[in-house]
């Protein structure tokens, strides 16, 4: 009677965070970075009560064993070694957080069920990989959720987020690199451009988003910004964009003097730690 209640009362979406009682389980493909923790200890804080991750050997900080109730250590490309961990656990939602690193890659040793998906991609860029992964959990029974679950208080809304105000060269030049950007993902090249007055010093490929910053930094003698989009169409359940601690560093060392991000899209991965780092190194982080 109470659940025919709940279901009568409760609109979608609060169904949905109903569903997510301490009952439900989740499993985490965990990649590296702080993504996978700040994931689990909000997922925690929601009322999750059990979640396990799939981590990989050379990628996932092993400080996630003490954040999950169970974990499974294996090399990129165990597709069935992972399926068969979620399956056991129970598991029939499961999470991407956090990237694998590109010389991993290109470093694979994949189980026969990851060399038939991928025999089957007419590309390899990442959405591709990615939707096939969502399909093969599919098979077994197992959702993937967006990535971006329990995390919508990390989405800022457009405008001034943290570090120096901005001024209006930096409006200009965040008009200018977000179109730029938009273009540069909606061909899967890269979703972070590096620019200075009107001029693309860098575009972010394979290298990854730090790498990029740092190569147009170089170039920008101090004045350069950096801005990060979300894909035409973005599949919330993988590849969202995603900044943190360390992009603020990265981006002071390179001489970089903001970082513009897409409102309502980019994920500020430990809010607090980014604000102040913001502060001190004078990096500017704007929501266009």
């Amino acid at each position: 009677v109470c659940e025919s209640f709940l279901r009568w009362t409760l609109s979608p979406d609060d169904a949905f965070w109903a569903r997510m009682s301490e009952n439900d389980a989740i499993g985490m493909i965990a990649g590296n970075g702080i993504y996978p923790a700040i994931f689990a200890r909000a997922a925690r804080a929601a009322g999750v009560g059990r979640l396990v991750a799939a981590s990989f050997h050379d990628e996932t900080e092993p400080g996630i064993e003490d954040l999950v109730d169970s974990v499974c250590w294996m090399r990129v490309g165990q597709l069935s070694r992972m399926i068969k961990f979620f399956s056991k656990e129970g598991i029939t939602r499961a999470v991407m957080v956090g990237q694998i690193a590109p010389k991993n890659l290109f470093d694979l040793r994949p189980d026969m069920r990851t060399l038939v998906l991928l025999g089957r991609l007419k590309e390899r860029n990442a959405e591709s990989i990615f939707a096939g992964i969502a399909g093969e959990l599919a098979k077994d029974g197992i959702e993937l959720i967006a990535a971006t679950t329990f995390l919508e208080d990390l989405l800022p809304d457009s405008g001034h987020v943290c570090g120096p105000r901005p001024d209006k060269r930096l409006e200009n030049e965040a008009e200018f690199g977000f179109r730029i950007a938009k273009e540069t993902s909606r061909l899967d090249v890269g979703q972070t451009v590096v620019v200075r007055r009107g001029t693309v010093l860098a575009v972010e490929a394979f290298e990854g988003t730090n790498a990029a910053i740092r190569r147009g930094g170089e170039l920008g003698n101090g004045k350069a910004v950096a801005v990060k989009v979300s894909k035409p169409d973005q599949d919330l359940r993988f590849d969202v964009p995603c900044i943190g601690p360390e992009t603020i560093k990265v981006a002071s060392g390179a001489g970089v003097r903001a970082i513009v991000i897409e409102a309502g899209s980019t994920l500020l991965l430990d809010k607090e730690q980014i604000e102040a780092l913001a502060d001190e190194l004078k990096v500017t982080v704007y929501a266009y």
